[in-house]
């Protein structure tokens, strides 16, 4: 990534253009390789490439050719997965057909392949009308996400039944070519209108995906689209046995999509979300992904940890009160029996965002950060730029907060928040204060690769 004023420093973004969900996340010969939704030709979104970086750390991307254009055969390369068969990668993606638009559109899943990692191979639709049944939609079908289970491959694919709303479904095979139609996931409606973005992992039965349109709970999701957790077990020949409830898997503004690595518990989400203003677009990109995130199961919670190669550069061991500056770079207080909590970010004279802990439930203010960013929810905290997290009031609290030049991301015991931010350029400010009976500020600075 490019250290300029206009871009992030360590998240992943376009350079220039359009992106929206990562896709494709594997470790490949060693390296993380992470794809993504692109438009290279403009900040706003367009005709779906996937973009494509990879990284030994997680932190320091190398940006690689474009994997996947759009094709006579196709209108778009919409979201999907990657996996390793055969000392190859193996990409499974929506091809995008528009057809005149409406009920004329196609989305199909199609193959590509690679033996280096870089340059792709299309192998056209795998599972396409024929495989899918006909009480489901066409025109809403999309983002694989693939997996091996018992010897085989099985993909979870997003859908919708007709005169319904989101579903997701279940298919397989034994070569990635030849698919079969296994069942309908949930078996019943999602709680959104659409259903994107399915992620399931085996190794810790967990099934995430995204819901468009799916109403508010109170104070705990308040976005028109939100992402969710459920745990529960696939068994590929009775369906998927939750346990316990779906919860919310980031309470920001802007968090969608998101997908993790094959073969390990890390996930990136999009730092970004559908129906936005997009303030950045005055550098010539729009949209980033979140940092990475080490996935653990605790007491049937999902909790999340950020993955950053970060040094050490400030350590005090009482946080009641902290004068600090920091733009990029990540803060992590610890406090036992903690009471009163504050962090303004990103202060210069009267702007900033600011971290709260207010009435005992976490507060999100980005209403003085800066430059404007606008939404379709017309709620009271929406309009006030105002987000809220639930406190545990454990008696330890682990607090981390990743700042890159547009982005906030806080981890508050394994629960997250995630917002873009639009700051002036150089507001470095940060000021703590909180009450615990005790507590210690360390501070990380990421750089770029040199």
């Amino acid at each position: 990534m490019t250290d300029m004023q206009g871009q992030p420093v360590f998240h992943i973004n376009g350079e220039a253009g359009w992106i929206n969900d990562p896709n494709g996340l594997v470790l490949f010969r060693g390296e993380y390789h992470v794809f993504f939704q692109y438009y290279p030709h403009a900040a706003q979104w367009g005709p779906m490439h996937w973009g494509h970086v990879k990284s030994r750390d997680l932190t320091h991307w190398e940006r690689l050719p474009v994997a996947l254009y759009p094709d006579e055969n196709e209108d778009g390369c919409f979201s999907g997965s990657a996996i390793v068969w055969q000392d190859k990668l193996w990409l499974l993606y929506t091809g995008f057909c528009e057809n005149g638009g409406g009920e004329n559109i196609r989305q199909r899943q199609c193959l590509a392949s690679s033996e280096d990692g870089v340059h792709f191979v299309k192998h056209g639709v795998v599972i396409g009308e024929k495989e899918l049944p006909p009480e489901y939609c066409p025109q809403d079908f999309r983002d694989p996400k693939v997996f091996v289970k018992d010897g085989a491959f099985y993909c979870v694919v997003a859908a919708k039944k007709k005169g319904g709303k989101g579903r997701i479904l279940l298919f397989r095979s034994s070569d990635l070519f030849s698919w079969e139609f296994v069942f309908d996931v949930r078996g019943q409606d999602g709680p959104g209108e659409m259903t994107e973005c399915p992620d399931y992992r085996d190794d810790m039965g967990l099934l995430l995906c995204s819901e468009q349109f799916q109403p508010a709970e109170g104070s705990k999701h308040r976005n028109i689209h939100s992402t969710f957790a459920q745990f529960g077990v696939l068994d590929v020949q009775r369906g998927f046995a939750a346990e316990g409830k779906a919860d919310i898997l980031d309470y920001g503004f802007d968090f969608y999509a998101p997908q993790t690595f094959a073969g390990a518990p890390v996930m990136i989400g999009w730092l970004d979300m559908w129906d936005r203003s997009n303030p950045t677009a005055r550098y010539g990109w729009a949209g980033q992904l979140t940092v990475p995130r080490k996935l653990r199961a605790e007491n049937g919670k999902l909790l999340q940890q950020p993955v950053y190669a970060g040094r050490e550069a400030v350590r005090r061991a009482d946080a009641r009160a902290v004068q600090d500056r920091l733009i990029v770079g990540a803060v992590k207080v610890t406090a036992e029996n903690l009471r009163a909590f504050s962090v303004d970010l990103r202060r210069k004279g009267d702007r900033f965002v600011r971290f709260s802990l207010q009435g005992g439930e976490w507060v999100f203010d980005r209403s003085l950060a800066g430059g404007p960013i606008e939404g379709a929810e017309r709620d009271a905290d929406s309009l006030a730029g105002i987000r809220r997290m639930p406190f545990d009031g454990a008696a330890k609290t682990e607090i981390e907060i990743v700042c890159d030049r547009f982005s906030v991301e806080i981890f508050v015991n394994g629960r997250a928040l995630s917002s873009a931010v639009c700051t002036d350029p150089d507001a470095d400010g940060l000021k703590l204060t909180l009450d615990a009976d005790a507590s210690e500020y360390l501070r990380y600075d990421i750089a770029e690769q040199n």
